[in-house]
């Protein structure tokens, strides 16, 4: 820090008073008298020196310390904080010359406690009705008109996005589509997170995090969709997920994820979640046992004979016989369809073995 010379000397100077201060004491003098006696200039450069060595610990320590808090503290906060503080110490002001006309040991002692209660208390009910406050401040500007009951209103619900959601891209598809109605909220710690991953030596990571930048430039770049960076860095927790769920509790947000492991511990904790990879599986096609759909085999299956293909969405068509259609495009019949953790799968056959079953079961 370049001010550590100046508070040095400020220590200096305070401790010298100090020790000057000790040294009228001792002699019992009320001012300077002689300079040469040591029970006057022995405590009074012991005392600076003393100064000059523990500013240190003293006085610089606390400064940076209360430097790198007021960094973390949201300016609305600071600034609702700054004037309650001042409202309770004029209160206190006001009270002080009456309380200090009580007799003693009132009179002495309760202006300072008054001073230190009501600064406290209106600092506190400041921050506490911060929103409140900034309202009133904001009584001036023309309110805007009331909408209509016919108008459709657009949801106002806040989701957080954390870093795997944004990485994985298709984020940016779903908004453009316009079916984001809310606002999306990135945490700066999340944002720090991603700028870390693309600055990764690694250069699978590194293009992971090079992409989720990319998307957040698609994000910004779309004017239907409400993208905003937040400062909040919760201090009860220290892991980017555990931040995520706080920070979602303490805005009543949503937290946007494809991440499975944060789905279930956000949910065990009354956090709304919005899983991607849910949404992907509740759009895809839905079939019917007996629904016919063409079909090409890439590859054969794990079982004796089985083919598989998958159809433009990425739902897995298990084809029984159907390894011998091997890279040829067929018609295939589904016979049954399961919903799985991984997915939906779908189950059918050729649709010449299913005419070929069919009549022999009309034979």
């Amino acid at each position: 820090m370049r001010l550590n010379p100046v508070f040095r000397i400020l220590g200096a100077l305070v401790y010298g008073f100090i020790g000057y201060e000790l040294g009228l004491a001792l002699t019992g003098t009320e001012q300077l008298t002689n300079w040469t006696a040591p029970t006057i200039w022995a405590p009074m450069f012991g005392g600076a020196l003393l100064g000059y060595f523990l500013a240190p610990w003293i006085i610089i320590a606390p400064a940076q310390a209360a430097r790198d808090s007021l960094r973390s503290v949201p300016m609305a906060d600071l600034v609702s904080g700054t004037v309650g503080l001042s409202a309770g110490l004029i209160i206190a002001a006001l009270l002080a010359y009456p309380i200090s006309r009580l007799p003693a040991p009132f009179g002495p002692i309760l202006p300072f406690v008054v001073v230190i209660v009501f600064g406290y208390l209106g600092a506190a009910v400041f921050v506490l009705r911060k929103d409140d406050f900034l309202a009133l401040l904001r009584t001036g500007q023309p309110k805007p008109e009331p909408v209509k009951a016919a108008q459709p209103v657009a949801s106002s619900q806040l989701l957080l996005m954390d870093t795997s959601v944004i990485i994985d891209g298709r984020i940016a598809d779903v908004a453009e589509t316009g079916f984001v109605l809310g606002n999306l909220v990135v945490p700066r710690f999340v944002l720090n997170e991603l700028q870390y991953i693309a600055d990764s030596a690694e250069a699978l990571r590194r293009n992971r995090g090079r992409r989720g930048l990319e998307v957040l430039d698609r994000l910004q770049q779309n004017p239907d969709v409400t993208i905003t960076f937040v400062d909040n860095d919760p201090q009860d927790a220290t892991q980017v997920d555990d931040k995520l769920v706080s920070l979602s509790r303490e805005l009543g947000a949503a937290v946007l994820t494809n991440d499975y492991n944060l789905n279930r511990v956000a949910r065990l904790q009354g956090v709304r979640i919005l899983n991607i990879n849910e949404l992907a599986n509740a759009v895809k096609s839905v079939f019917l046992p007996g629904e016919e759909l063409p079909i090409r085999i890439i590859q054969a299956g794990k079982e004796l004979g089985q083919g598989v293909g998958y159809l433009e969405d990425g739902t897995m068509v298990v084809v029984e016989n159907g390894r011998q259609f091997l890279n040829q495009e067929v018609l295939v019949q589904v016979t049954k369809v399961l919903q799985t953790n991984a997915g939906r799968l779908v189950f059918a056959v050729p649709e010449s073995t299913a005419e070929q079953h069919k009549t022999e079961q009309h034979q």
